[in-house]
This record gives C-alpha cells, sequence and structure tokens, in this order.
C-alpha cells in the first residue's frame, strides 16, 4: 500500500492548500488506497526524512520500497496507473502531460510569486511595488488559459491529471478576485472542485490537522 507523507500541523492560512491534497485527490479519482504517516516540522529535516524528500517538502510517497517526491511527480506516476486521469492512446496521454507540466511551469510560478507578497511579504514597501507587476502577469495567463477552455468543461474534453493540478493552481488565488473576474474560468474551477474526489481529499487533509498543537 502507498504510504503518504505529510505534515501533522501547519497555520491556518495553509489548511487545505498543502500540496499532499494534489496526491490525496490522485488517488481518490485512481481508487487507490492510502496510508497517511504524518510528520511534525521538527522532522521534516531529520536525516531520515530527507533520505526520503530531499528537501524536507511535503508530500511524499513510498511503495514497496520504492519512494517519489515532488507532488507534480507522484501525481504522474498515479495518472500513468489509471485511466480515470489519463487516456490509453499514446496521443491523449501526452496532451496530458502537456497540461500537468503547463500547471505548475507556466501558471503557477507568478501566483506563488503572488502568495508570497500577499501572505510572507505584507506590509512591505517592496511587495507593494512588486504586487501590480505580477497581477498583470498573472492576468495575462488567466486570459490565454480562458481562451483555450473556451466551451469547454475541461482542458482537453475529459477531467485528466492536467485539470486536476491546474485547479489546485487556480485555487491558490482564492485570497483574490483574480478568477472571479473570468466566469467562465471560475466554472472551470469550481466544476472540478464539485467532484467527490475532491472533496474526499480536502476533507482528509483537514482532517489530519485537528488536535495537533502548534509546534515551534
Amino acid at each position: 500500500m502507498i504510504t503518504l507523507y505529510a505534515f501533522r500541523w501547519v497555520p491556518d492560512f495553509a489548511k487545505g492548500y498543502v500540496r499532499d491534497l494534489r496526491v490525496r485527490w490522485a488517488l481518490e479519482e485512481a481508487g487507490i488506497p492510502y496510508r497517511e504517516r504524518l510528520i511534525g516540522l521538527d522532522e521534516k529535516t531529520a536525516p531520515d526524512y530527507l533520505a526520503i524528500q530531499p528537501f524536507g517538502q511535503v508530500p511524499a510517497i513510498e511503495e514497496d520500497g520504492a519512494l517519489l517526491f515532488e507532488s507534480g511527480a507522484i501525481v504522474l506516476g498515479i495518472a500513468r496507473r489509471s485511466e480515470a486521469l489519463m487516456p490509453i492512446d499514446p496521443a491523449g496521454r501526452a496532451r496530458t502531460e502537456a497540461w500537468m507540466f503547463a500547471a505548475l511551469n507556466s501558471v503557477e510560478p507568478a501566483i506563488a510569486n503572488l502568495a508570497d507578497i500577499d501572505i510572507f511579504a505584507e506590509g512591505e514597501a517592496w511587495a507593494a511595488a512588486r504586487r501590480p507587476a505580477v497581477v498583470e502577469m498573472i492576468d495575462e495567463k488567466l486570459s490565454l488559459l480562458e481562451g483555450w477552455l473556451g466551451d469547454r468543461d475541461h482542458l482537453e474534453g475529459r477531467f485528466s491529471a492536467g485539470d486536476l493540478l491546474m485547479t489546485t493552481v487556480l485555487r491558490d488565488l482564492e485570497h483574490t478576485d483574480l478568477v472571479e473576474r473570468r466566469p467562465r474560468l471560475a466554472a472551470y474551477r469550481d466544476r472540478c472542485m464539485t467532484r467527490p474526489a475532491f472533496a474526499k481529499a480536502l476533507a482528509d487533509q483537514l482532517r489530519s490537522f485537528e488536535g495537533n498543537e502548534p509546534e515551534g
């Protein structure tokens, strides 16, 4: 059985957004059972965990002695095992993989930059000066993404791991109105988030934090 490594505590603003959510969601869509291994913040830099996740982050997974880290790589591995997340034809698989990389490389970096500005550098003069350019960059990405979607329900006509990752990226803008300004894009995000597998994954991540005290 797959063992999923995740944190047992994070600050309130991060609950529901930690990257193991992507893996939980993919496993739920694929119908693959797993068990949690929750670690404390003091464990993430311990030698034993760094041997599993070289950067001390989550998620990581272990299955039959094989280790894998980075949420995108893990979701890709799961998708390659499940037609629910990736078509079986070579062209469909390639397109799914392209959208997975697009979510994590073409869209996410600018959004992550904005999160750093709004959450971790709030009130800093440099952040206020930098924010308009970052918002402009995100707006351009979202405009192109919405243009691609058009009247499609999903990126390639059916839900795939590409939609899964893209949705988790768009969720990181929920503290802004940047997605809501684009009704078709907001509807796409919400459509993906109404999937039962997403609801189960989110509930399971939130449950993992219950009753756990802040760590030094």
